[in-house]
């Protein structure tokens, strides 16, 4: 995992704390589908809602993509919450568009990626969050499949798993985010969301997401 910018990180993490699209309750953790107790929510969907937030988003990721993957031909977005994002992002660039569906649409032409499929198109993924990676490596396979060069992925926020790093290694994807979970915590406790106490068992869930608060 690379961030284009610790400003920028630290901007990011600063907006989507104030419009509450990152919640912190370490005293009453929130559950995953997984069974891991969590500290942390966040729905990067709310951003959609503030136009300020939004643009700072999208002009962040799009400079992101001209760094990193100059050579991009289309854009990606994972269902749900990356297909609108991609879609802002393909409309900045120029350049078409498609989104990666979780399972196939169970009707019609049961499509698994809706959008024209270009065999060798050079494509860019993106995410609104970064977990462990794994529906979001599941989508780049499925581009792989059917037959996009998947140049690599751009995502608003990521928790740093050493899980995920591993697992974006083993695909061999490139993931570029704009801002994480080390880059918001001083932001949280800047805010008062958050005291001296509260911050260690915060960093501590980062460290061992799975046997936090077992």
């Amino acid at each position: 995992m690379e961030i284009l910018d610790q400003s920028v990180a630290a901007e990011v993490a600063n907006q989507l704390l104030e419009i509450q699209a990152i919640r912190l309750q370490p005293d009453k953790p929130f559950t995953w589908a997984s069974g891991w107790k969590s500290p942390i929510y966040c729905d990067n969907r709310l951003s959609l809602s503030y136009p300020k937030v939004r643009s700072l988003i999208k002009e962040n990721l799009t400079k992101s993509i001209q760094h990193y993957f100059p050579e991009v031909e289309a854009i990606a977005g994972v269902a749900t919450a990356g297909i609108p994002q991609g879609a802002l992002l393909a409309n900045d660039l120029d350049i078409p568009f498609v989104y990666v569906r979780s399972k196939p649409k169970g009707h019609g032409m049961e499509n698994m990626i809706e959008g024209k499929v270009v065999t060798g198109q050079k494509v860019v993924v993106v995410e609104d969050l970064v977990s462990t990676g794994g529906s979001s490596l599941k989508a780049v396979e499925d581009l792989r499949k059917a037959g996009f060069e998947v140049l690599g992925m751009v995502a608003i926020f990521s928790y740093g798993f050493a899980l995920a790093d591993e697992n974006f290694k083993n695909a061999n994807v490139k993931l570029i985010v704009l801002s994480h979970y080390e880059a918001m915590l001083p932001k949280a406790v800047e805010r008062n969301y958050i005291d001296q106490t509260m911050l260690e068992s915060l960093s501590e869930w980062r460290n061992d997401p799975e046997n936090w608060k077992k």
